[in-house]
Order: C-alpha cells, then sequence, then structure tokens
C-alpha cells in the first residue's frame, strides 16, 4: 500500500501564516481541519507549521508525511444520519523540533508572512519554568518560547506595527489568551527584557481567549479498513465527532483575516467568551453530570446506552429543557439548539463514553456544574428543583459504591472518599439515619462554598428521593419522578 505524500497525492500548497505548537490529535482534527476547509473554500491560503512544544525520544514526525494526513468525522449529521466522512487534510506544511532544529525554529520569527499562532500544549502547557534563561535553545516552556520568537521578530523588524501576531490558544482552561498574554510577560520581566518590546507585545500582539470542542479519539480502531478503502497508509490518521465548535474572544477584525465572513463555519468572533462557557458546562458537562450516577445505577454502561434508553434519555432531557437552560442569559432558541446538539452528540453510535470515567471527581463535577441551576431554581421557587435535586440524590446513592450486590470503585478526593467509606455503612447498619447522612453531606461549606441544609426543603427531598431509590430501585424511583416541579410527593 502506498505511503501518504505530497509526490504521491499532489495537491495545493500554502505558503505558511500559522504557527501551531502542539501536533496532537486535537488540534488536527480541530483547527487544522478547518484552517483546510477555509483554504478550499476562501482565499485564505495559509499553510501550518506545526512546532513540537516538548522534546521527545520518539521519531515520528509529520515530515514522514510532508505534512499530510487524514481526518475522519463520524457521528450524526445535523440531518439526523449516520455519516463517516474522510477528508486529506493539505493545510499542514512541516514540522519542527526546536530541540532538533532550533535555528529552524527561530527562522519563524524572520517570516514576515506567519500571522497567527495556534496552541494547545495541555492545561499545564501555559506556565513559566524558572530555569528557562534568554540563552535556553530551545526553552523548556511554551510561553518561554513563544517570547522568544516575539523577541526575535520585534528585533528584526524594528518593532514594526504590523508584525504582531495573533495568539489563539486552545488549552483548556479559563481565560486561555489572558493566561498566556500574563506568563509571556513573566517571562520578559524574568529575562529583564527592553520596555519597548514590552510595550510592542502588549499593544501589537493580541492574546485572545478560545473555547474549542469537539470530541477526537484519535486513531481510530478500524484504521486497517479505512486506509485499505482510502487506498494508501497513513500513521497519523485521525477520527473526531461530527461537531465542533470554536468561540473566539477577539477583535471583529478577525472576520475578515481569518475569512470567516466568506464561510459559514461553526466559529463565533464575540466580545465577551463567559456566557459560552457558561452554557457548555451547565448544559453539556451538566448533562453528563446528571446522567452519570442515574444511568449507571439503572444497570447501564455508556452515553450512549442512556440515550437509547426512553427513561433516562427523557429524564435528561426535561432536566436540561426545564431545570438548566432557563438560568441562562442567551437567548432560550440558541440554548436548545445547542442542547439538541448535545443530545446527538450523547447518541453517536462511533463514541463509547463508558458512564465510569465520567464519574471521576463527581462531587466537585456536581458543585461547578449542576450547583448554580439548583440554586437558581430555588431561589426563585422557595422549593427545591425535582430533577436536580434527583441527580443529586443518585450522586449520594453513587458513592455508597455498591448497588444492586454490585460493587464498584470510586474516583474522588480522599476528604470525600473518607466520609462516604464512614457514613454509608452506619446508613447501612441504621447506627445513623439516611437524613442524617444527607446533613452531613449537604453542610459540607467547605466544599459547596454555603451549608446546602439551610435551603428550604433540599434535604427532605434528597433524603426522601434516595430513600425510594434504595427501596425501589433506581428505574422505580425514576419513574416516580415528577417532572413538572411539584415536590409535595418528597415532603
Amino acid at each position: 500500500m502506498r505511503k501518504l505524500n505530497r509526490n504521491e497525492f499532489p495537491g495545493p500548497h500554502y505558503p505558511e501564516r500559522i504557527i501551531q505548537f502542539g501536533e496532537g490529535n486535537f488540534l488536527r482534527a480541530f483547527i487544522d481541519w478547518q484552517v483546510d476547509l477555509l483554504n478550499q473554500h476562501t482565499d485564505l491560503a495559509a499553510g501550518v507549521v506545526v512546532v513540537r512544544p516538548r522534546s521527545s525520544r520518539n521519531s515520528r514526525s509529520l515530515n514522514s508525511q510532508d505534512g499530510l494526513y487524514t481526518t475522519v468525522i463520524r457521528g450524526i449529521n445535523p440531518q439526523g444520519e449516520v455519516v463517516s466522512e474522510p477528508r486529506l487534510i493539505r493545510a499542514v506544511n512541516r514540522e519542527i523540533q526546536p530541540a532538533e532544529d532550533f535555528q529552524a525554529f527561530m527562522a519563524l520569527a524572520t517570516d514576515p508572512q506567519l500571522r497567527f499562532v495556534v496552541s494547545n500544549t495541555t492545561e499545564a502547557g501555559i506556565y513559566c519554568d524558572p530555569a528557562d534563561t534568554l540563552e535556553s535553545a530551545p526553552p523548556v516552556s511554551f510561553p518561554a518560547k513563544l517570547t522568544r520568537l516575539l523577541l526575535a521578530r520585534w528585533q528584526h523588524f524594528n518593532g514594526a506595527a504590523d508584525k504582531g501576531w495573533v495568539m489563539l490558544p486552545c488549552e483548556l482552561i479559563d481565560d486561555n489568551g489572558d493566561a498566556l498574554r500574563a506568563r509571556v510577560q513573566q517571562t520578559a520581566q524574568h529575562w529583564q527584557l527592553p520596555a519597548a518590546f514590552m510595550q510592542w507585545v502588549e499593544q501589537h500582539n493580541t492574546f485572545c481567549s478560545t473555547l474549542v470542542d469537539r470530541i477526537v479519539t484519535g486513531y481510530p480502531d478500524d484504521a486497517d479498513a479505512l486506509q485499505a478503502e482510502l487506498g494508501y497508509r497513513d500513521d497519523y490518521l485521525v477520527a473526531g465527532e461530527v461537531y465542533y465548535q470554536l468561540v473566539i474572544q477577539g477583535p471583529e477584525s478577525l472576520k475578515q483575516a481569518l475569512r470567516l465572513d466568506q464561510l459559514d463555519l461553526n466559529i463565533t468572533l464575540v466580545d465577551d467568551i463567559k456566557p459560552y462557557k457558561e452554557r457548555k458546562v451547565a448544559i453539556l458537562n451538566g448533562a453528563h453530570t446528571a446522567m452519570v450516577p442515574v444511568a449507571f445505577l439503572a444497570g447501564l454502561e455508556s452515553v450512549g446506552d442512556a440515550m437509547g434508553d426512553p427513561a433516562i434519555a427523557g429524564y435528561i432531557d426535561s432536566t436540561l429543557r426545564g431545570e438548566i437552560i432557563p438560568t441562562l442569559a442567551q437567548p432560550q432558541e440558541e440554548l436548545n439548539a445547542f442542547a439538541d446538539a448535545v443530545l446527538t452528540r450523547f447518541r453517536n453510535p462511533f463514541i463509547r463514553h463508558q458512564l465510569s470515567s465520567i464519574a471521576l471527581n463527581g462531587m466537585t463535577k456536581f458543585r461547578t456544574r449542576l450547583l448554580p441551576a439548583l440554586l437558581w431554581q430555588h431561589s426563585r421557587r422557595g422549593t427545591p428543583p425535582s430533577q436536580l435535586s434527583f441527580a443529586l440524590a443518585a450522586l449520594l446513592a453513587y458513592y455508597r459504591g455498591e448497588w444492586g450486590g454490585k460493587r464498584y470503585p470510586l474516583q474522588d478526593d480522599a476528604h470525600w472518599l473518607s466520609r462516604f467509606a464512614t457514613l454509608w455503612p452506619q446508613a447501612d447498619a441504621h447506627a445513623i439515619t439516611l437524613r442524617h447522612l444527607v446533613d452531613e453531606v449537604l453542610s459540607d461549606t467547605a466544599h459547596w462554598g454555603q451549608d446546602l441544609t439551610q435551603l428550604s426543603g433540599l434535604a427532605e427531598c434528597v433524603t426522601a428521593q434516595l430513600q425510594q431509590m434504595i427501596t425501589l430501585g433506581m428505574r422505580a424511583a425514576l419513574a416516580q419522578l415528577n417532572p413538572d416541579g411539584n415536590h409535595a410527593k418528597y415532603h
């Protein structure tokens, strides 16, 4: 079988306009995939040069395929059809490993056509290493590498205002653009760089915060069959879901610079990214957190199983529509459309997302993802929202560590593992009441930020729902749940 390369598979080759720190699956199936579409359908004509952010003993490199690779986008499309669509990505030109060729890395600073810097160096990538110096070749940390390039560019172009870069970090941390700017400034101060350089960085470079969303599963299990269909061998084949979204908090000028006005992609340019972050956390992550203990204790194993179960899928849908979406500030039509997309993603037959893996650190996830909606609803109703309190009761039931005679491992911080390891055996032995267990958990102000037992009716509601789960089983308790918000049966 032929190996993928530009001689065997000739096609467009674009001038380098984007530096990409990170060679991993996510950027290749997300950013580079979008750049490839823009190259095909607009006059963006942007080639990507990939910089491997860390030294690696792995000799594998995108250069072995002349930057070419294939994405396979799989899932359910907006028309409800199951699709698996391969695309040969031509946007990436080459890969540089600074530890192997520092000169080639530094040469990027003097290329006048380069305009954008994209990165995904993991959540821990935007940090300062105190061992990095101006003489390091290369520095260890990503911000220090970027600072070296910016300094060389400022020097080469004599501080020209039009030679600044647009930074689009994709690391999964809040305000990633602000975080990267702060680390560059910190590095510059540590190295005692000229004030004029620091002023140029601040005034003529743009650090955009982003929100990125696409599940990328990586090298597919059925790669051999796919490569047989494609007719070539691709060591960098990467699979991802149909859905994607990129939200950029940046200037309006980016719309034309990235040719977003010429192609309708799911890329949104905004002044404030916070509502989009809140939407994702509440609806996408919140649905996961509400689903996991209910579906797992109902005997299911994956998100797809849960969405194929009418009772569980109905519970998740009604929780989103009735108790989570009303708490968010964006237009309800947009929020419901986002919820529709989320539920479709959950049904993706190509992704088997185990409930047990999502259950990790469930107590913290409930606090950050669902507690804000529960508090909002309670403040307006004066009573607990039934769907969210049911999710909380199910979470407490899950932390029993045993259900229906089956034991399963719990993964959380030591505090909660220890608390539940003490409370549940006492409750099962009737040494304490179920209400006492609920009060002990809800009154933990260090975790929740307040004493939740002070919310009128919440402890009573959670206790009654938890008792039903234990006595009747999860499915029967779910069938008793009244989604219209009437809590009379729990008091």
